[in-house]
């Protein structure tokens, strides 16, 4: 089974090829991944940080909102109470090749 683990946006994700991957943020355009290790059976290339002549390749989706987070602020004996509420950008990306 071949793998990597990718870096974007300061998040490290184990990607390998078809998989469907939700990243934070839109993005509109195939980004660039900086890759940290790929794994193809038993060999394994791990970067100092970074593999250069690695490419991860993939596909924009679709850009959608994450679930729904509330955040209450209370303080006591002053009746102040605050509900905010809170829904992440993702990006749906497709990994279409390693290589």
């Amino acid at each position: 089974m071949k793998y990597a683990i990718i870096r974007l946006n300061d998040r490290q994700y184990k990607v390998s090829e078809g998989d469907l991957v939700l990243v934070d943020g839109f993005i509109k355009e195939s980004p660039e991944f900086e890759v940290l290790m790929v794994v193809d059976g038993e060999k394994v290339e791990i970067g100092q940080p970074i593999l250069s002549k690695v490419k991860v390749k993939t596909k924009v989706l679709s850009e959608e909102k994450g679930e729904k987070i509330y955040v209450s602020k209370y303080k006591a004996k002053s009746r102040y109470r605050k509900r905010i509420g809170f829904r992440s950008q993702n990006t749906k990306l497709q990994v279409e090749k390693i290589g």
